[in-house]
């Protein structure tokens, strides 16, 4: 089912490419005072009629949230995020993905991450690992002068200060999933995420990082993220190697 997946996943990307190259496109602006363009409205349509095509589980995205009276029931499911930044999308830095994932029992299972702009998919199933443009990868980093991340355009004082008390001060930027894909193929080493993020940013993302070979834990459980929460919104996280703990 994974090919399938990423078919879909590039088939959103070439609509969302598209536009993103030849159209400034108009912007409307949520209760949360997020972004939404038209490509992350068109991305939504072709990932949902794409994966209707081959798979009945009821899909969940970011465009076309359920009420949890619906979906509370939901054993497995898809969740995605037609376009994960659209501040990355709007600044042209080509730092936007499609995110698609499949959740089974609160975890994911299934994850797809294609980055438009640069033509590259990150992929995983469980206990399949994890691989980029079909080539397997893993975060065998033992750096001890820690090498950290932190967002284009949410990075918060406290995310600044957890950077500091753990003396890393080689800090990456990036924008949207991508950040989990950098810490799967080892060019980081932590993701301190210290302010909002919702389920359809982390899941696909998520099961890369697991497969290789990194956790995504949340600060208040002390646990790995789960879904179909009936509040979407995640805590607070650490994403990380395996052999790190903070």
């Amino acid at each position: 089912m994974i090919n399938e997946v990423i078919k879909v996943a590039y088939s959103a990307s070439e609509a969302i490419l598209n536009i993103y190259k030849h159209v400034d496109p108009a912007v409307k602006y949520k209760k949360d005072d997020s972004p939404v363009t038209e490509a992350d409205i068109i991305s939504n349509e072709i990932i949902i009629k794409g994966l209707k095509a081959f798979s009945d589980y009821p899909i969940l995205t970011e465009e076309s949230e359920i009420a949890y009276q619906e979906r509370k029931s939901w054993t497995k499911f898809w969740l995605v995020d037609p376009l994960d930044g659209t501040k990355d999308f709007l600044d042209k830095n080509n730092h936007f993905t499609v995110n698609i994932a499949l959740i089974e029992d609160t975890k994911p299972v299934l994850g797809v991450v294609l980055i438009p702009a640069e033509k590259l998919c990150y992929h995983a199933e469980k206990n399949k690992g994890a691989f980029k443009n079909g080539e397997k990868i893993y975060n065998n980093s033992t750096r001890t002068e820690l090498t950290g991340s932190d967002s284009n355009f949410h990075s918060t004082e406290e995310t600044r200060a957890f950077y500091e008390k753990y003396n890393i001060h080689n800090i990456k930027r990036y924008g949207s999933a991508l950040k989990f894909c950098k810490l799967a193929e080892g060019e980081i080493d932590v993701y301190a995420r210290l302010n909002g993020t919702m389920e359809w940013d982390t899941a696909a993302g998520h099961i890369i990082m697991n497969e290789a070979g990194c956790k995504i834990i949340d600060i208040e459980t002390q646990k790995e993220l789960v879904y179909n929460k009936e509040i979407l919104r995640n805590n607070h996280f650490i994403a990380c190697r395996n052999d790190l703990n903070f």
